[in-house]
């Protein structure tokens, strides 16, 4: 296979992206290479990306894949409009040895040039941002902005930063060793050795439907930066923006001469649910998921032929003990809850407010004046209709809705959901967020905040006292999980007992945030999502532990 893009033409281009990238895992510094403002793009891109995106609707991607045997497609946009794409039904049978047929090649190219190959995927998936962006909206139902951001350069800082761990990891053994021992009087023995990184095998990625790129492109690039096919299952609604990764990635692989079948993708006929027959097969290797506790647990399980890498769902909370900006935290909390409907795995759900109150700036505010605040402080936020879609979005799916409608109902309302028309898109269903008032004291072991509520539900819970607090939040971390874990304390010792019981449970804490940093927000290249470390997730994006065991080390030894 001839390479039009050859390994030093790929070195010039993308060496120092690297080693940037390479660097800044080690300094956790900020930095990103895929400009975050739609204007970076050129002044023609918002409308070609719009154009590009609005010429995919009714039409059939072909993929050119062996062992396709059909054609499916069913995504309707969370903002109304059918999609009407078509995309490969694949036989397995066909498809996963075609998959393997260029591993060897893949393998033997080494780690530098598999980084470089996948940092030209994600370059030219960085050019069509704008078109992924409406991809991204029109399938998870992110506002566009956020669609933008969330499913562009983020997402490929989060492809760039796994693509730089692998290499760091694959890179700490050396290539080729010459032995030596010595034997006293008699000669030396001598040995020459090799070392080289070796894939597992085929890599399944079964991707979400809120953030399919976000959530998928670290193991996509983590399994093919270190020698793997790739397979991508992605959520039935939300096949578009994985589909054009796919189709990116075989061009690019095929221009560097490498075979395009090493990322493939498999889409299933609705109802079909493919996810569970191709974890099994023998062929995949490595699995990464993100979704539903139940199908997660159901994988790490069942799936025993293969390494699997899984982010489940959680019970986030925020506890809040005292302040010295009561503003800036309400506002900080408000935004958090309101971003996306409440639809991220980081998302507040628990907010533990000790029931005598908490002291702040603005004087004491008891437990009934900080609920009612921030009810209205939410209510604020979103009182024009025009910011509110914006930072709402639309509700993924029907059971979103089912639960946001359900929440009332299990307390006391502080802060009714309503619903927001969104002018542009007339169908998208669109609602605020409902805080609902529960209470610790009842010692319910069915108590709605021990259980992740997914979608915009809070639960404001009074409890005795800080310590009690405490108390809730390691019992819900330990037994359910969290991915993110939030705290407001004036006190250094309250802050070093948050601390102790976030370090003993593996929850990644913010503290204090008053101001544009948000608890469920995270960094690539500086913050971990997820620790692996409690049951909401078995890893974290990104360390090295998340790339490491989808390759060994395979050495050859011989005599000198």
């Amino acid at each position: 296979m001839a390479a039009e893009l050859t390994v030093p033409q790929l070195s010039d281009k993308h060496r120092p992206t690297l080693d940037q990238a390479l660097a800044t895992i080690r300094s956790r510094a900020y930095w990103s290479p895929h400009p975050e403002h739609p204007k970076a793009y050129g002044e023609s891109a918002p409308a070609d990306g719009l154009a590009a995106f609005e010429a995919l609707r009714g039409t059939r991607i072909d993929l050119g894949q062996p062992g396709t045997d059909g054609w499916t497609g069913s995504e309707v946009s969370p903002y109304g409009p059918e999609l009407g794409i078509e995309y490969p039904h694949v036989d397995p049978d066909v498809l996963l040895p075609a998959m393997r047929a260029g591993m060897a090649a893949w393998r033997d190219a080494g780690p530098e040039a598999r980084a470089l190959v996948c940092i030209e995927i994600l370059s030219r998936i960085s050019a069509r941002t704008h078109e992924f962006a409406h991809a991204v909206m029109h399938t998870s139902g992110q506002a566009f902005m956020m669609a933008f951001q969330a499913g562009g350069p983020h997402a490929q800082d989060r492809g760039l930063e796994a693509v730089a761990y692998a290499y760091e990891e694959q890179t700490r053994v050396p290539g080729q060793a010459d032995w030596s021992k010595p034997q006293g009087k008699k000669d030396p023995l001598e040995l020459g050795k090799t070392f080289t990184a070796v894939p597992r095998g085929i890599s399944l990625m079964i991707g979400c439907n809120t953030f399919p790129t976000w959530n998928g492109y670290p193991g996509i690039f983590a399994s093919l930066a270190t020698g793997n096919p790739v397979l991508v299952k992605p959520h039935p609604r939300a096949v578009l923006p994985l589909a054009l990764t796919v189709q990116v990635a075989r061009e690019v692989l095929a221009r560097a001469g490498f075979d395009p079948n090493l990322v493939a993708l498999a889409v299933e006929r609705p109802g079909e649910g493919i996810a569970k027959t191709l974890a099994l097969r023998p062929e995949i290797k490595v699995i990464d998921y993100t979704g539903s506790t139940e199908f997660g647990d159901w994988l790490e399980a069942n799936a025993r032929q293969a390494q699997v890498y899984t982010e489940k769902a959680g019970v986030n909370t925020v506890v809040l003990d005292s302040t010295d900006d009561y503003k800036g935290m309400l506002s900080n909390l408000a935004f958090s809850l309101s971003l996306y409907s409440g639809q991220m795995c980081t998302t507040p759900q628990n907010l533990l407010i000790p029931r005598e109150g908490i002291d702040t700036d603005a004087g004491h505010k008891t437990y009934d004046e900080v609920v009612s605040d921030l009810a209205r402080a939410v209510g604020g936020l979103l009182g024009d209709d025009a910011r509110a879609n914006a930072l709402l979005g639309a509700l993924v799916n029907p059971d979103v809705k089912a639960r946001l409608e359900a929440a009332a109902g299990l307390g006391e309302v502080a802060l009714a959901s309503r619903e927001v028309v969104n002018p542009e898109f007339p169908d998208a269903v669109v609602r605020t967020p409902v805080m609902v008032k529960l209470d610790s004291a009842k010692q319910d072991p069915q108590a709605p905040y021990l259980s992740e509520c997914f979608g915009p539900v809070s639960f404001a819970v009074a409890v005795d006292s800080t310590a009690d607090a405490l108390d809730l939040l390691r019992r819900t971390v330990r037994e359910k999980g969290a991915m993110t874990v939030g705290a407001y304390t004036t006190s250094a010792d309250t802050e070093r007992a948050i601390e102790e019981v976030c370090l003993e449970e593996s929850a990644q804490l913010s503290l204090n945030l008053t101001g544009g940093v948000y608890v469920n927000q995270t960094s690539a290249f500086s913050d971990f999502h997820g620790s692996g470390g409690n049951p909401a997730a078995n890893a974290a994006l990104c360390d090295g532990a998340f790339v490491s065991n989808r390759f060994r080390v395979v050495e050859v030894r011989r005599q000198a």
